[in-house]
């Protein structure tokens, strides 16, 4: 037994191998091990480079094995988790990574539990100074949380989790500000506790970025980590957090992109015509293809139902705190980070319908054709522009555009811009305009440059639409003129269109989910008989009627005369019944409103339902009235399919307008001629190269030998022939024979 003891010891992959097979016979040996660890344990942690090799052997083994004595090893983990935290400084690479293994291990073995592993790694992320250590700890995180909530979602480990990150998130937020600015980072300060501020709320928002964007999260409790991260006295970490919201994370080289590029299937192809043709190449090929199939099949993964900026939770609590630090700080930002916030705070503005009307203001001194990065300035004006806006709040700023950018002493591009900012702005709230100032930038469109003219004439057709009163009598437009005279005018500020009373087609909808009932149940529509005859006592009285004599007999020319009263009668005589098809329509529109909450699956459906409809009326012959119908049903379907949000933003290009190409001069056009000819053959004719194993230029018998029959007659040579004597052939014919007499021996 000794003996038996002794060799184990020596050999604990053996002793691993044989506690597996029958943990209660090798107890005591285990026993032994467990005691020899904690008497290591105890050394190591006074001097962690002696018996460090054999210190990581013995939790390599001890975790193998904690499964079969869970009672003897609870502490096991807790453990190892205190030597990471405590000591990560002192301890050597190969320890923290053995002990980092060792611990997800024990989570794989389900020794521990994800919350209790993951509590272990969060802190070590701003601790560690390895990139390869950090890699992976941010590896096993996400891999963790994904397989937790690959079925459903698993609240419990997420809130835990998202508790965490808040944690982290909050620390170092009642430190001072310091700003980008040079002279401002460079303050009185250690330069230790000034690079080491905001690490753990910048690895908070890094890590539920990339939850977020991997679709593991998709909550508001995420999204308020991040607003969290906006207000965080480190610029990384607010930098970080605002291209969060603004859809432009500038930091994905840092994130570990897992996912494989697009495969190229024609490069494929191309490769194995060219490299050499073996079976395992085939296999190899076959293998991707299949693989970039399933990709393609597949699709893009998961993404959330509503943007990051649509579950801010208080957005106008946001915005007022993301404009004080904004207006706060504005000497300690540098130009490019007071942007950054200018675009954040005018999405979540313009998303939300909010009111911040010291923004505006503030915008007023950055409104100069010289200010550096105008026009990511002014797509930030117009963003936070909306239709509850106070016109009052943008009229100097309207007027203060017109007067910077759109005058004789600037450039066309410059006027552009200023026109095209005004448009959008008026876009959103056409009651910012004068009526003096509309009537000089219309006039603009008589103007020689094209992207003025463009830009004039969309402020003119905007009027049209949206306020044709403003605008002069010859310039209304035919549409906008009959549209006056008819009484349709503008609505004010503040006023909204009528109430909705009903949906349209949701009687539609009630009946197709009255079908699919009597499927599931197998109860048909006719059973009930009181049920199927109500409301048809109108139609019954018509019948009656019709059979009547007077409505037969209509033969007699006279009375065709009488178009009018006849017109009204029916009109009449059809009213009434469509009246009462409304009412009901009305009736069961608002019972199926009243008692079912219509989800966006519904409004779906209701969506194809009308579609379906309006086709069988087109089909059925409805006229252009239904053929209209029909596509405008199916351009709002269209319209909904596509994304939202990327058509609610404009872009730098939507201010700036069309721009013409300048004329390059002579040093950009040589480099244009340079920048052509890299990787190009030299000049000079191909022809014969491709067809010899040597690449080389045609032979002077090749070229004569393709020569037009016509240039070959009228040839020195061939004239010579003609006039040669008989001596001279008989000298050129021997001379022949004697060549061929030679080349056969």
């Amino acid at each position: 037994m000794t003996g038996r003891g002794i060799l184990l010891t020596a050999n604990l992959p053996q002793l691993q191998n044989l506690i597996k097979r029958d943990p209660d016979a090798y107890k005591e040996e285990f026993l032994q091990q467990w005691n020899h660890y904690n008497s290591i344990r105890e050394i190591f942690q006074i001097n962690p480079d002696d018996q460090a090799q054999h210190f990581r052997e013995l939790v390599t083994f001890i975790s193998q094995v904690a499964q079969c004595y869970p009672q003897e090893t609870a502490d096991f983990p807790s453990q190892l988790s205190t030597l990471l935290l405590e000591s990560h400084g002192s301890l050597t690479p190969d320890t923290r990574k053995t002990l980092l293994q060792n611990l997800v291990m024990l989570r794989n073995k389900d020794v521990i539990s994800s919350i209790q592993l993951l509590k272990s790694l969060f802190p070590l992320l701003p601790r560690t100074t390895s990139p390869s250590l950090r890699l992976v700890i941010r590896k096993t995180i996400l891999s963790d949380i994904r397989t937790a909530n690959l079925r459903t979602k698993n609240h419990k480990l997420n809130r835990a989790v998202q508790a965490m990150l808040f944690g982290m998130a909050e620390r170092g937020m009642d430190a001072e500000v310091l700003g980008d600015k040079g002279k401002l980072r460079a303050a009185t300060r250690p330069s230790g506790e000034r690079t080491t501020n905001g690490d753990d709320a910048m690895w908070a928002v890094i890590m539920t970025k990339e939850l977020w964007k991997k679709g593991i999260w998709t909550d508001a409790k995420s999204v308020a980590i991040v607003a969290l991260g906006c207000f965080h006295p480190a610029m990384k970490v607010q930098t970080a957090s605002i291209h969060f919201f603004l859809g432009s994370d500038d930091d994905q080289e840092d994130s570990d992109n897992d996912e494989e590029a697009d495969v190229d299937v024609k490069a494929l192809h191309h490769r194995r015509e060219i490299n050499k043709k073996t079976r395992s190449g085939d296999k190899k090929l076959r293998k991707q293809l299949k693989a970039a199939k399933m990709k393609k099949s597949k699709g893009d993964p998961a993404t959330p139902n509503f943007p990051a900026l649509q579950l801010l939770n208080d957005p106008q609590t946001f915005a007022e705190k993301l404009f004080d630090n904004l207006n706060r700080y504005d000497k300690r930002f540098s130009l490019d980070h007071k942007i950054l916030i200018m675009q954040l705070l005018s999405r979540v503005v313009g998303a939300h319908k909010l009111c911040v009307l010291g923004f505006y203001s503030y915008l007023m001194k950055y409104l100069t054709y010289h200010q550096l990065r105008i026009p990511a300035i002014l797509v930030a004006l117009a963003q936070a522009v909306h239709d509850l806006t106070p016109p009052d709040a943008l009229i100097p700023i309207v007027r203060k555009i017109a007067q910077e950018f759109v005058h004789p002493g600037v450039g066309s591009e410059v006027i552009a811009a200023g026109m095209n900012a005004i448009r959008e702005v008026c876009r959103r709230q056409p009651w910012a305009m004068e009526e003096d100032l509309l009537g000089d930038l219309v006039e603009y469109r008589k103007s020689r440059d094209k992207a003025v003219t463009a830009a004039a004439r969309g402020i003119l057709q905007l009027y049209r639409e949206v306020n044709p009163g403003m605008l002069k009598r010859r310039e209304r437009g035919k549409e906008a003129s009959m549209g006056l005279s008819v009484g349709r005018q503008p609505l004010p500020y503040g006023h909204s269109e009528g109430a909705a009373v009903n949906i349209a087609g949701l009687a539609l909808l009630e009946d197709h989910l009255r079908k699919l009932r009597e499927e599931e149940t197998g109860k048909a529509e006719g059973e009930d008989d009181e049920a199927a005859w109500e409301g048809w006592d109108v139609e019954t009285d018509s019948e009656s009627d019709s059979e009547s004599e007077d409505w037969i007999n209509v033969e007699s020319e006279g009375e065709d005369l009488e178009l009018s009263d006849s017109e009204d009668e029916t009109r009449t005589e059809k009213s009434k019944p469509m009246e009462e098809e409304g009412q009901q329509s009305q009736t069961e529109a608002s019972t199926l409103a009243t008692t079912k909450i219509l989800t966006p699956a519904d409004f779906a459906l209701l969506n194809d339902l009308r579609i379906q409809a309006a086709t069988k009326a087109v089909e059925g012959g409805g006229g252009s009235r239904a053929k209209r119908k029909l596509a405008a049903l199916e351009a709002n379907k269209k319209s909904a399919e596509t994304d939202s949000s990327v058509n609610a933003f404009i872009s730098e290009s939507d201010i700036l307008g069309p721009r013409k190409k300048t004329k390059a001069d002579y040093a950009e056009r040589l480099a244009s001629i340079e920048k052509g000819r890299e990787g190009r053959e030299k000049y000079g004719s191909l022809k014969g190269k491709k067809q010899k194993a040597t690449p080389s230029s045609s032979t002077n018998r090749e070229k004569a030998r393709n020569k037009p029959v016509m240039m070959i007659l009228s040839s020195r040579a061939v004239r010579g022939k003609k006039k040669a004597s008989l001596r001279d052939k008989q000298q050129k014919l021997r001379a022949h024979i004697e060549r061929a007499k030679k080349a056969h021996h």
